[in-house]
Protein backbone atom coordinates (compact mmCIF):
# COMPACT_ATOMS: atom_id res chain seq x y z
CA UNK A 1 0.00 0.00 0.00
CA UNK A 2 1.47 3.18 -0.45
CA UNK A 3 -1.74 5.63 -0.27
CA UNK A 4 -4.81 4.90 2.10
CA UNK A 5 -6.59 6.55 -0.64
CA UNK A 6 -5.95 3.28 -2.86
CA UNK A 7 -8.11 1.68 -0.72
CA UNK A 8 -11.43 4.07 -0.79
CA UNK A 9 -11.46 4.53 -4.27
CA UNK A 10 -15.19 5.06 -5.50
CA UNK A 11 -14.37 3.52 -8.82
CA UNK A 12 -13.16 0.44 -7.61
CA UNK A 13 -15.88 0.20 -4.91
CA UNK A 14 -18.74 0.31 -7.51
CA UNK A 15 -16.97 -1.99 -9.56
CA UNK A 16 -16.47 -4.60 -6.80
CA UNK A 17 -20.25 -3.82 -5.30
CA UNK A 18 -21.27 -4.46 -9.35
CA UNK A 19 -19.44 -7.96 -9.09
CA UNK A 20 -21.60 -8.77 -5.55
CA UNK A 21 -24.53 -8.35 -7.19
CA UNK A 22 -23.41 -10.30 -10.31
CA UNK A 23 -23.50 -13.34 -8.05
CA UNK A 24 -27.62 -13.07 -6.88
CA UNK A 25 -28.53 -16.11 -9.10
CA UNK A 26 -25.53 -17.75 -7.95
CA UNK A 27 -25.95 -17.60 -4.91
CA UNK A 28 -29.62 -17.07 -4.14
CA UNK A 29 -30.72 -20.00 -6.38
CA UNK A 30 -31.75 -22.62 -3.94
CA UNK A 31 -32.52 -19.85 -0.74
CA UNK A 32 -35.69 -18.59 0.55
CA UNK A 33 -33.68 -16.04 2.91
CA UNK A 34 -31.13 -13.66 2.71
CA UNK A 35 -27.42 -14.74 2.96
CA UNK A 36 -25.95 -13.75 6.41
CA UNK A 37 -22.19 -13.28 7.16
CA UNK A 38 -20.65 -12.06 10.29
CA UNK A 39 -18.10 -10.06 10.80
CA UNK A 40 -16.76 -10.83 13.67
CA UNK A 41 -14.56 -7.93 14.37
CA UNK A 42 -15.46 -4.83 16.37
CA UNK A 43 -13.23 -2.79 14.02
CA UNK A 44 -15.02 -3.60 11.15
CA UNK A 45 -18.46 -3.05 12.21
CA UNK A 46 -16.93 0.57 12.77
CA UNK A 47 -15.67 1.04 9.74
CA UNK A 48 -18.84 -0.34 8.21
CA UNK A 49 -21.06 2.25 9.38
CA UNK A 50 -18.36 5.08 9.30
CA UNK A 51 -18.29 4.30 5.18
CA UNK A 52 -21.78 3.59 4.46
CA UNK A 53 -21.16 -0.12 3.37
CA UNK A 54 -23.94 -1.64 4.94
CA UNK A 55 -25.97 0.83 2.65
CA UNK A 56 -24.10 -0.52 -0.42
CA UNK A 57 -25.18 -3.60 -0.26
CA UNK A 58 -27.99 -5.53 -2.15
CA UNK A 59 -31.07 -6.49 -0.03
CA UNK A 60 -30.46 -10.25 -0.36
CA UNK A 61 -27.41 -9.79 1.97
CA UNK A 62 -27.41 -9.18 5.54
CA UNK A 63 -24.58 -8.51 7.63
CA UNK A 64 -24.58 -9.82 11.55
CA UNK A 65 -22.51 -7.87 14.50
CA UNK A 66 -20.40 -10.45 16.06
CA UNK A 67 -18.74 -10.17 19.38
CA UNK A 68 -15.40 -9.15 18.34
CA UNK A 69 -15.24 -5.55 20.80
CA UNK A 70 -13.28 -6.90 23.43
CA UNK A 71 -14.82 -4.11 25.73
CA UNK A 72 -18.38 -4.85 24.68
CA UNK A 73 -18.07 -8.83 26.03
CA UNK A 74 -16.84 -8.10 29.19
CA UNK A 75 -19.19 -8.95 31.83
CA UNK A 76 -20.75 -7.04 34.36
CA UNK A 77 -18.98 -8.59 37.12
CA UNK A 78 -15.31 -8.18 36.00
CA UNK A 79 -16.02 -4.41 35.77
CA UNK A 80 -17.13 -4.69 39.63
CA UNK A 81 -13.97 -6.35 40.10
CA UNK A 82 -12.05 -3.42 38.51
CA UNK A 83 -13.58 -0.77 40.63
CA UNK A 84 -12.87 -2.55 43.93
CA UNK A 85 -9.02 -3.11 43.13
CA UNK A 86 -9.35 0.18 41.50
CA UNK A 87 -10.91 1.43 45.32
CA UNK A 88 -8.36 -0.51 47.29
CA UNK A 89 -6.16 1.78 49.48
CA UNK A 90 -2.70 2.32 47.85
CA UNK A 91 -4.13 1.47 44.09
CA UNK A 92 -3.06 3.34 40.92
CA UNK A 93 -5.39 0.81 38.70
CA UNK A 94 -4.43 1.82 35.13
CA UNK A 95 -6.60 1.23 32.11
CA UNK A 96 -7.47 1.65 28.55
CA UNK A 97 -9.48 4.72 27.73
CA UNK A 98 -12.36 3.08 26.56
CA UNK A 99 -13.08 0.92 29.30
CA UNK A 100 -13.33 3.58 31.90
CA UNK A 101 -17.23 4.03 31.00
CA UNK A 102 -18.23 0.79 30.41
CA UNK A 103 -21.06 0.05 33.49
CA UNK A 104 -20.83 -1.88 36.34
CA UNK A 105 -23.97 -2.95 38.72
CA UNK A 106 -22.78 0.38 40.90
CA UNK A 107 -20.40 2.39 39.01
CA UNK A 108 -17.78 2.23 36.24
CA UNK A 109 -14.04 3.35 36.37
CA UNK A 110 -15.23 6.77 35.83
CA UNK A 111 -17.62 6.96 38.34
CA UNK A 112 -14.79 5.45 40.73
CA UNK A 113 -12.27 7.83 39.63
CA UNK A 114 -14.49 10.92 40.52
CA UNK A 115 -15.38 9.47 44.00
CA UNK A 116 -11.41 9.44 44.74
CA UNK A 117 -10.03 5.97 43.18
CA UNK A 118 -6.53 6.56 41.33
CA UNK A 119 -7.81 5.74 37.94
CA UNK A 120 -5.11 6.67 35.38
CA UNK A 121 -5.89 6.15 31.82
CA UNK A 122 -2.90 4.78 29.59
CA UNK A 123 -2.31 4.10 25.80
CA UNK A 124 -0.16 0.35 26.29
CA UNK A 125 0.81 -1.42 29.62
CA UNK A 126 4.24 -0.22 29.43
CA UNK A 127 2.53 2.80 30.29
CA UNK A 128 1.68 1.34 32.99
CA UNK A 129 4.69 -0.22 34.09
CA UNK A 130 6.40 3.29 34.20
CA UNK A 131 3.79 4.33 36.31
CA UNK A 132 4.78 1.22 38.53
CA UNK A 133 8.52 2.65 38.26
CA UNK A 134 7.41 6.02 39.26
CA UNK A 135 5.38 5.60 42.16
CA UNK A 136 7.59 2.44 44.31
CA UNK A 137 5.81 3.01 47.41
CA UNK A 138 2.46 2.42 45.66
CA UNK A 139 1.06 -0.70 43.84
CA UNK A 140 -0.07 -0.48 40.16
CA UNK A 141 -2.48 -2.64 38.74
CA UNK A 142 -3.04 -2.91 34.99
CA UNK A 143 -6.64 -3.99 33.26
CA UNK A 144 -5.83 -6.00 30.58
CA UNK A 145 -8.16 -6.95 28.23
CA UNK A 146 -8.42 -7.75 24.40
CA UNK A 147 -8.42 -10.33 22.19
CA UNK A 148 -4.96 -12.35 20.81
CA UNK A 149 -3.90 -8.94 18.61
CA UNK A 150 -3.63 -7.30 22.88
CA UNK A 151 -1.59 -10.45 24.41
CA UNK A 152 1.32 -10.08 22.97
CA UNK A 153 1.90 -6.30 24.34
CA UNK A 154 0.61 -7.25 28.07
CA UNK A 155 2.85 -10.46 28.00
CA UNK A 156 6.14 -8.66 27.30
CA UNK A 157 5.57 -5.94 29.57
CA UNK A 158 5.25 -8.89 32.34
CA UNK A 159 8.49 -10.01 31.39
CA UNK A 160 9.41 -6.56 31.71
CA UNK A 161 8.42 -5.99 34.82
CA UNK A 162 10.31 -9.71 35.90
CA UNK A 163 13.35 -8.39 34.44
CA UNK A 164 13.41 -5.20 36.76
CA UNK A 165 12.19 -6.86 39.78
CA UNK A 166 9.41 -4.48 39.41
CA UNK A 167 7.27 -6.19 42.64
CA UNK A 168 4.88 -3.56 42.79
CA UNK A 169 3.15 -3.65 39.64
CA UNK A 170 0.71 -6.21 38.67
CA UNK A 171 -1.92 -7.40 35.70
CA UNK A 172 -5.57 -7.61 36.22
CA UNK A 173 -5.90 -10.20 33.09
CA UNK A 174 -9.22 -10.64 31.49
CA UNK A 175 -7.82 -11.25 27.86
CA UNK A 176 -10.06 -13.65 25.92
CA UNK A 177 -9.39 -15.81 22.84
CA UNK A 178 -11.47 -15.49 19.40
CA UNK A 179 -11.34 -18.90 18.07
CA UNK A 180 -13.51 -20.82 21.25
CA UNK A 181 -16.02 -17.82 20.60
CA UNK A 182 -16.35 -18.36 17.11
CA UNK A 183 -17.22 -21.80 17.86
CA UNK A 184 -19.96 -20.90 20.21
CA UNK A 185 -21.30 -18.81 18.08
CA UNK A 186 -21.65 -21.65 15.06
CA UNK A 187 -22.98 -24.15 17.78
CA UNK A 188 -25.58 -21.61 18.83
CA UNK A 189 -29.10 -22.89 17.72
CA UNK A 190 -30.40 -19.38 17.35
CA UNK A 191 -27.87 -18.79 15.14
CA UNK A 192 -28.04 -19.15 11.17
CA UNK A 193 -24.85 -17.70 9.36
CA UNK A 194 -23.60 -18.57 6.29
CA UNK A 195 -20.14 -17.33 6.58
CA UNK A 196 -18.02 -14.72 8.16
CA UNK A 197 -15.46 -11.97 7.54
CA UNK A 198 -12.47 -12.66 9.88
CA UNK A 199 -10.48 -10.65 12.15
CA UNK A 200 -7.78 -8.62 10.62
CA UNK A 201 -5.59 -7.90 14.12
CA UNK A 202 -6.40 -11.04 15.80
CA UNK A 203 -5.04 -12.89 12.40
CA UNK A 204 -1.75 -10.61 12.34
CA UNK A 205 -1.14 -12.50 15.26
CA UNK A 206 -2.35 -15.71 15.11
CA UNK A 207 -2.50 -16.34 11.90
CA UNK A 208 -5.21 -18.07 9.94
CA UNK A 209 -4.79 -21.89 10.44
CA UNK A 210 -7.09 -21.82 13.66
CA UNK A 211 -9.87 -20.82 11.61
CA UNK A 212 -9.87 -24.37 9.80
CA UNK A 213 -12.70 -25.79 11.49
CA UNK A 214 -15.09 -23.17 10.31
CA UNK A 215 -14.54 -24.58 7.05
CA UNK A 216 -13.88 -28.52 7.50
CA UNK A 217 -16.34 -28.92 10.59
CA UNK A 218 -19.04 -26.56 10.07
CA UNK A 219 -18.80 -25.99 6.28
CA UNK A 220 -18.91 -22.30 6.12
CA UNK A 221 -16.19 -19.75 4.05
CA UNK A 222 -14.18 -17.51 5.75
CA UNK A 223 -12.21 -14.35 4.54
CA UNK A 224 -9.77 -12.69 7.08
CA UNK A 225 -10.29 -8.70 5.53
CA UNK A 226 -8.42 -5.94 6.21
CA UNK A 227 -10.39 -2.70 7.64
CA UNK A 228 -10.59 -0.12 5.29
CA UNK A 229 -13.77 0.29 2.78
CA UNK A 230 -12.11 -1.81 -0.89
CA UNK A 231 -10.93 -4.68 2.33
CA UNK A 232 -14.28 -4.84 3.42
CA UNK A 233 -16.25 -5.09 0.22
CA UNK A 234 -13.52 -7.04 -1.18
CA UNK A 235 -13.53 -10.09 1.56
CA UNK A 236 -17.58 -9.61 0.83
CA UNK A 237 -17.48 -10.50 -2.38
CA UNK A 238 -15.03 -13.27 -1.54
CA UNK A 239 -17.21 -15.23 0.61
CA UNK A 240 -19.64 -14.20 -2.12
CA UNK A 241 -17.92 -15.95 -4.53
CA UNK A 242 -17.53 -18.92 -2.13
CA UNK A 243 -21.02 -19.33 -1.55
CA UNK A 244 -21.58 -19.19 -5.23
CA UNK A 245 -19.01 -21.98 -6.04
CA UNK A 246 -20.26 -24.39 -3.01
CA UNK A 247 -17.04 -24.03 -1.16
CA UNK A 248 -15.88 -23.69 1.94
CA UNK A 249 -12.37 -22.36 2.75
CA UNK A 250 -10.68 -19.96 4.64
CA UNK A 251 -9.20 -17.10 2.18
CA UNK A 252 -6.77 -14.16 2.91
CA UNK A 253 -7.99 -11.05 2.07
CA UNK A 254 -5.32 -9.67 3.99
CA UNK A 255 -2.12 -10.54 2.85
CA UNK A 256 -0.10 -7.33 2.89
CA UNK A 257 -0.89 -7.50 7.01
CA UNK A 258 -1.42 -11.14 7.84
CA UNK A 259 1.25 -13.90 7.41
CA UNK A 260 -0.27 -17.06 6.95
CA UNK A 261 1.70 -18.63 10.06
CA UNK A 262 1.08 -15.65 11.97
CA UNK A 263 3.58 -13.90 14.13
CA UNK A 264 6.10 -16.34 16.16
CA UNK A 265 7.45 -14.20 18.10
CA UNK A 266 4.70 -12.98 19.69
CA UNK A 267 2.66 -16.42 19.77
CA UNK A 268 5.62 -17.41 21.81
CA UNK A 269 5.74 -14.63 24.44
CA UNK A 270 1.97 -15.42 24.76
CA UNK A 271 2.87 -19.07 25.32
CA UNK A 272 5.36 -18.19 28.22
CA UNK A 273 3.01 -15.64 30.16
CA UNK A 274 -0.25 -17.23 29.87
CA UNK A 275 -2.46 -20.07 29.86
CA UNK A 276 -5.88 -20.99 28.85
CA UNK A 277 -8.46 -20.92 31.69
CA UNK A 278 -10.88 -23.69 31.90
CA UNK A 279 -13.85 -20.97 31.10
CA UNK A 280 -14.52 -17.72 30.97
CA UNK A 281 -17.61 -15.63 31.19
CA UNK A 282 -18.36 -13.26 28.17
CA UNK A 283 -21.60 -10.42 28.57
CA UNK A 284 -24.10 -12.15 26.80
CA UNK A 285 -22.89 -14.97 25.51
CA UNK A 286 -22.21 -16.55 28.70
CA UNK A 287 -19.72 -19.05 29.88
CA UNK A 288 -17.48 -20.05 26.81
CA UNK A 289 -15.15 -23.16 28.15
CA UNK A 290 -10.88 -22.18 27.66
CA UNK A 291 -12.27 -18.79 26.11
CA UNK A 292 -10.19 -16.81 28.09
CA UNK A 293 -6.38 -16.57 29.95
CA UNK A 294 -4.62 -16.45 33.18
CA UNK A 295 -1.18 -15.66 34.76
CA UNK A 296 1.15 -18.86 34.83
CA UNK A 297 2.08 -19.83 38.34
CA UNK A 298 5.47 -18.91 36.99
CA UNK A 299 4.41 -15.59 37.15
CA UNK A 300 1.82 -15.64 39.99
CA UNK A 301 4.24 -12.42 41.61
CA UNK A 302 2.30 -10.20 38.77
CA UNK A 303 -1.37 -11.41 39.13
CA UNK A 304 -3.74 -8.97 40.58
CA UNK A 305 -6.15 -11.80 40.95
CA UNK A 306 -3.93 -13.19 43.51
CA UNK A 307 -2.36 -10.42 44.95
CA UNK A 308 -5.37 -9.14 46.06
CA UNK A 309 -8.90 -10.12 47.02
CA UNK A 310 -11.13 -10.58 43.62
CA UNK A 311 -15.20 -11.44 44.66
CA UNK A 312 -15.24 -12.67 40.51
CA UNK A 313 -19.01 -13.05 41.16
CA UNK A 314 -21.10 -13.20 38.27
CA UNK A 315 -23.55 -10.22 37.86
CA UNK A 316 -26.88 -9.75 35.02
CA UNK A 317 -26.95 -7.23 33.23
CA UNK A 318 -29.97 -5.02 33.43
CA UNK A 319 -33.30 -6.49 32.48
CA UNK A 320 -34.00 -3.72 30.04
CA UNK A 321 -30.78 -3.92 28.61
CA UNK A 322 -30.81 -6.43 25.48
CA UNK A 323 -26.43 -6.78 24.56
CA UNK A 324 -26.78 -9.92 24.62
CA UNK A 325 -29.18 -10.50 22.05
CA UNK A 326 -26.92 -7.67 19.67
CA UNK A 327 -23.83 -9.69 20.84
CA UNK A 328 -25.15 -12.78 19.44
CA UNK A 329 -27.04 -11.68 16.15
CA UNK A 330 -30.32 -12.24 17.25
CA UNK A 331 -31.44 -8.60 16.90
CA UNK A 332 -30.18 -5.14 15.36
CA UNK A 333 -29.01 -2.63 17.93
CA UNK A 334 -32.03 -0.52 16.94
CA UNK A 335 -34.41 -3.21 17.73
CA UNK A 336 -33.38 -3.26 21.42
CA UNK A 337 -36.01 -1.49 23.41
CA UNK A 338 -33.81 1.35 25.06
CA UNK A 339 -30.99 1.64 21.71
CA UNK A 340 -31.48 5.88 21.82
CA UNK A 341 -33.80 6.34 24.27
CA UNK A 342 -32.36 5.19 27.98
CA UNK A 343 -28.98 4.14 26.60
CA UNK A 344 -27.25 6.95 24.22
CA UNK A 345 -23.13 7.03 24.48
CA UNK A 346 -23.69 10.11 27.66
CA UNK A 347 -25.80 7.33 29.10
CA UNK A 348 -24.78 3.58 28.77
CA UNK A 349 -26.72 0.63 29.96
CA UNK A 350 -24.58 -1.58 28.25
CA UNK A 351 -21.32 -2.09 27.12
CA UNK A 352 -22.12 -2.15 22.90
CA UNK A 353 -22.95 2.07 23.47
CA UNK A 354 -19.57 2.65 25.26
CA UNK A 355 -16.83 1.60 22.60
CA UNK A 356 -16.21 3.15 19.36
CA UNK A 357 -16.25 -0.50 18.06
CA UNK A 358 -19.57 -1.57 19.86
CA UNK A 359 -22.36 -2.22 17.64
CA UNK A 360 -24.83 -0.41 19.33
CA UNK A 361 -22.02 3.16 19.00
CA UNK A 362 -21.58 2.46 15.55
CA UNK A 363 -25.38 2.74 14.93
CA UNK A 364 -26.16 5.94 17.11
CA UNK A 365 -23.22 7.32 15.66
CA UNK A 366 -23.50 6.53 11.61
CA UNK A 367 -26.92 5.30 11.54
CA UNK A 368 -30.08 7.12 10.66
CA UNK A 369 -30.91 7.10 14.34
CA UNK A 370 -35.04 8.51 14.29
CA UNK A 371 -35.92 6.34 11.16
CA UNK A 372 -34.31 3.28 12.89
CA UNK A 373 -36.15 4.10 16.45
CA UNK A 374 -39.62 4.90 14.72
CA UNK A 375 -38.77 1.96 12.85
CA UNK A 376 -38.36 -0.21 16.06
CA UNK A 377 -41.52 1.01 17.48
CA UNK A 378 -43.72 -0.02 14.89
Amino acid sequence: MKHVDEFRDPVKARALLGQIGALQEQVMAKRTRPVSLMEVCGGHTHSIFHYGIEKMLPDWLELVHGPGCPVCVLPMGRVDDCVALAETPGVIFATFGDAMRVPGSKKSLLGAKADGADVRMVYSPLDALQLARDNPSREVVFFGLGFETTMPSTALTVLQAEAEGLGNFSLFCNHITIIPTIKAILDSPDMQLDGFLGPGHVSMVIGTAPYRFIADRYRKPLVVAGFEPLDIVHGIWMVLRQLAEGRSEIENQYRRIVPEAGNRRSLEAVAKVFELREFFEWRGLGSIDHSGVRIRAAYAAFDAERKFPVAAVSIADPKSCQCGEVLKGAIKPWQCKVFGKACTPETPLGALMVSSEGACAAYYQFGELDELIEVASQ
